[in-house]
């Protein structure tokens, strides 16, 4: 498939370019700085500012699938929805958050006490990004959550999917390595299976 990745440089980001690049899927990253990007087989580097709107979506135009994969306050969710859109792409997959995940019914782990100030801005516009695709009429969206713990680790291709609950490990750990996160919305996009939905990736 042609895949074009926003924001492929990141942590996460980075991994997904090279899961989808060496599963043999052609890859256009998206970003600010294409000296960046590192040259791999079936991999190119686009300029783009994830704020223009017509930019983004000249460049995402032509595309199966689009990833976001940009930081929700570093980004505009209604202005890449919107690229998106306009670029008529058939399926947009977007890296979310754990912050809106529910620890209890009707209970977002955003809002419990135990969660870090540091991350709270980004945790809830992940949620408004959220809420925005459930009320998008028209696009066929995926909303991939990671666990709480969100950190560079191994590819080990075993863990579980969960939907809005998160999800813990036996001793009550809750955590996903970008590497194993990246294969989840790697097979996600080869074999859809959460179309306009939100599901999340743990151990």
């Amino acid at each position: 498939m042609k895949i074009a990745v926003i924001g492929g440089t990141g942590r996460v980001g980075s991994r997904i370019v090279e899961e989808v690049s060496r599963r043999g899927h052609d890859v256009t990253v998206i970003v600010r700085h294409p000296e960046k990007v590192t040259p791999r087989p079936g991999v190119t580097a686009v300029q783009g500012d994830a704020f223009d709107v017509d930019g983004l979506a000249k460049a995402v135009a032509g595309h199966d699938v689009a990833v976001s994969a940009v930081h929700f306050t570093a980004s505009d969710p209604a202005r890449l929805i919107a690229a998106v859109k306009q670029a008529r792409i058939e399926r947009y997959v977007v890296v979310g958050g754990a912050g809106s995940l529910e620890v209890a019914p009707g209970v977002a782990l955003v809002s419990t006490p135990e969660f870090p100030a540091a991350y709270k801005a980004e945790a809830e516009k992940g949620g408004v990004f959220l809420d925005l695709l459930r009320r998008e009429k028209e696009l066929d969206w995926t909303f991939l959550s990671p666990s709480a713990l969100f950190v560079e680790g191994e590819r080990t291709g075993k863990f579980r999917l969960g939907g809005d609950r998160l999800l813990t490990d036996a001793t009550g750990k809750s955590w996903i390595s970008f590497e194993d996160y990246a294969v989840a919305l790697a097979d996600e996009i080869e074999r859809p299976a959460h179309s306009r939905q939100r599901f999340t990736v743990g151990y």
